[in-house]
């Protein structure tokens, strides 16, 4: 059974953002930057249901620049098998991942896709889902605890009234939430390992995908300043503010 794991390359989360003086995006100019969090849980679960003998091959996948590269070998040293790195200059939008992912689920045909609900960049939470419906795949979202036997999946995820719980018939998506595992620490002989590890790399047109942006950014701004708050001495002013300068009441 193989597994494919897309990944991608952040801002470290740990990094306050700083929008770019002429507001035309976020300024990542000499940033620490590193794997998106939600997907490397997605790794670790690869991994585990690899330790299980359930998967025999787990893919690691990045689409972007040269630089993604050392995202990939991050996740090789969690425990990935190999990596395929989908080398572009271009803005790569949701759409444009999800139609170089479902490239490559053609070519690689795996049972099993695991990716991270949402980047910590953009907050899309649009590939995993864009990339179901072009393949053609049942998917679970927000998935929480993963189990994988006799050609199905069973994913629990959080809703609003409480748990869920959804049987899927491979092969399948699956996206992850926060609350799935927590992602080993990577040691340095396994970091030395992924290095020798195959990693393939394509161009978007080595797929006969079109990546051109669908969506153009008008303007990126940081967001206002709250103001200061005030004391009020009692209940009487409190309602009183509320009422005639608030106007909420």
């Amino acid at each position: 059974m193989k597994i494919l794991v897309p990944v991608k390359r952040v801002v470290d989360y740990n990094v306050k953002v700083r929008v770019k003086s002429d507001g035309t995006g976020v300024d990542i100019a000499n940033v620490k930057m590193s794997m998106n969090p939600f997907d490397e849980i997605a790794v670790e679960e690869a991994v585990r249901l690899k330790e299980k003998g359930v998967v025999t091959e787990v893919i690691a996948v990045s689409c972007g620049d040269a630089k993604c590269q050392e995202t990939l070998r991050t996740a090789m040293a969690i425990g990935a098998d190999r990596g395929i790195l989908v080398e572009t200059t271009e803005e790569l939008q949701p759409l444009a991942v999800a139609k170089l992912l479902k490239a490559l689920v053609d070519k690689e045909q795996p049972q099993l896709i695991i990716l991270g609900k949402q980047a910590i960049d953009d907050d899309a939470n649009q590939t995993g889902q864009m990339l179901a419906a072009l393949a053609d795949l049942p998917q679970a979202t927000f998935a929480s605890k993963v189990d994988v036997a006799d050609g199905k999946a069973t994913v629990s995820r959080e809703v609003d009234g409480g748990m869920e719980t959804l049987t899927l018939t491979l092969p399948a998506v699956i996206t992850t939430d926060l609350r799935l595992n927590e992602p080993r620490y990577v040691t340095l002989p396994n970091i030395m390992k992924a290095k020798k590890k195959t990693l393939d790399v394509f161009k978007p047109e080595d797929l006969g995908v079109d990546v051109k942006p669908r969506l153009k950014t008008l303007k990126v701004s940081e967001p206002p300043k709250r103001g200061a708050g005030i004391k009020v001495a009692d209940v009487a002013a409190l309602v009183d503010k509320l009422k005639n300068e608030a106007k909420v009441i």
